[in-house]
This record gives C-alpha cells, sequence and structure tokens, in this order.
C-alpha cells in the first residue's frame, strides 16, 4: 500500500466506526480518495495532497543522560505541581540529580510547589523545563510502570519512551523556566 494521508476528521470518524463493531476493515484507495468499508457503512475521503514530512529528522540521536521515572507517581507529581503554574505557559522544572527528582513550579501569583521523587538517574545533575501539559499526556499514553527519558541538555529534544513497550516513542521539547 503506497503511503498516503488521511485527514484527521477522517480517521476520528473511521475509529469510532471500528469501535462500534467487530468487523472487519476494507480500505481501497485511488490517487486521490481513500473508502473504507465496515460491514454496512462505508467512508469515502478525499486524501491530502503533498508528502508526509520526516519525522526521523527530528528524533534525536545523541541523548545520553537516561532518566527511569516511576510513571504513575511522575504523573500525580506533574499534576500537583502544575496547579500552581501559570495557565499560559504550564511550565515545571525537572531537576535531576542521582537517584532524585525535584519536580517544581513556581508563579507570580500563586508562590511555588515542590514535589521530590526517587529515580533512576546517573549521569550529570541537569534543570530541564516543560510543559506539564505534555508531560501528562505522554504519561496517560504508557503502559508500563516506568517512563525512560534520554535527554541531552535543558535546550535539545528529550525522547521518552514506555519501559513496557519499546515501540512507543515521545519526542518532547524543553521549554525555558
Amino acid at each position: 500500500m503506497p503511503g498516503v494521508i488521511v485527514p484527521r476528521k477522517t480517521v476520528l470518524e473511521l475509529r469510532k466506526l471500528v469501535e462500534e463493531g467487530d468487523d472487519e476493515v476494507q480500505v481501497a484507495l485511488s490517487d486521490a480518495k481513500i473508502r473504507c468499508a465496515i460491514g454496512d457503512a462505508a467512508l469515502t475521503s478525499k486524501l491530502i495532497d503533498g508528502t508526509f514530512p520526516d519525522y526521523d529528522r527530528v528524533i534525536p540521536s545523541g541523548n545520553d543522560k537516561m532518566l527511569e521515572v516511576p510513571c504513575k507517581e511522575f504523573a500525580e507529581a506533574v499534576d500537583r505541581v502544575s496547579t500552581i503554574s501559570t495557565e499560559r505557559s504550564r511550565a515545571v522544572k525537572l531537576a535531576i540529580d542521582r537517584g532524585a527528582l525535584t519536580v517544581s513550579a513556581t508563579s507570580p501569583e500563586n508562590g511555588t510547589a515542590i514535589e521530590e521523587l526517587e529515580v533512576r538517574y546517573q549521569s550529570a545533575a541537569i534543570e530541564i523545563g516543560f510543559n506539564s501539559r505534555y508531560l501528562l499526556d505522554i504519561a496517560e499514553q504508557i503502559e508500563g510502570e516506568a517512563a525512560l527519558f534520554a535527554m541531552a541538555d535543558a535546550a535539545s529534544p528529550t525522547v521518552v519512551r514506555d519501559s513496557a513497550d519499546a515501540s512507543a516513542l515521545y519526542v518532547l521539547m524543553p521549554m525555558r523556566v
């Protein structure tokens, strides 16, 4: 099957149809359209013209600072601390040192919130900031007990992996905090 770009709205509608039944999905392609048949229902849509961006280029390969965090505890800490951060930026700072992670957020109106977690980390100390919403979105998708962060420095993209699913990969851009 050739590589095609399907509109987001079509994918969302197709997902609803797939979740409603157990029928097999039959896919047909032309140069400009896609048709998906599921049981008695058929969905036809135009394809997006063009080529999909080369996403492999944004996945960093030299990140050597490895952090392993218990996913559930990490998500809970980020959620609690982020209530302090401003609505616009939702910034949280991760201060990572050997065996310890400090999650913090500061807001002129609301003060400061700090949480500490025990983690696996053996590299040089690093402070890096992220949008808390993105961290929580990734944590929701991770099925394993731990999230694995591969970082280079505070300004470079971070790779996040699921300890239970080696195929799951998330790239997260840091922000200044």
